[in-house]
């Protein structure tokens, strides 16, 4: 069984913690809240290295149609324009992972 993993780093206009701290709830706030969405994982950096982000969101789909699904679900909408709003820069990956190798977790 294949699954799809999509990652996106996010660099902050602003990084004050209340605003790193809001944007993470944000982000973690669409849990078990849309079909499909079977893992959410959301990091704020603390090492702030020369090439760390700010936060980072790691999701994993059930399939390719969850994914697509996704974009357009209106849990997604509202953090989508704050993130938009928020950033000002991104990076993203998506790509396909053996469930098996999905660490360990059942899907």
């Amino acid at each position: 069984m294949t699954v799809i993993r999509h990652i996106v780093f996010f660099w902050l206009k602003d990084k004050s913690p209340a605003n790193l701290q809001d944007t993470a709830e944000r982000l973690r706030g669409m849990r078990g809240k849309i079909e499909g969405l079977v893992d959410l994982e959301v990091g704020v950096d603390f090492l702030h290295s020369e090439r760390s982000c700010d936060i980072v969101l790691s999701t994993l789909f059930a399939d390719r149609a969850a994914l697509d699904a996704y974009r357009t679900h209106p849990v997604h909408l509202p953090v989508q324009a704050h993130m938009h709003a928020v950033r000002q820069s991104s990076a993203a990956a998506d790509y396909e992972v053996k469930a098996k190798e999905s660490l360990g977790r059942s899907v």
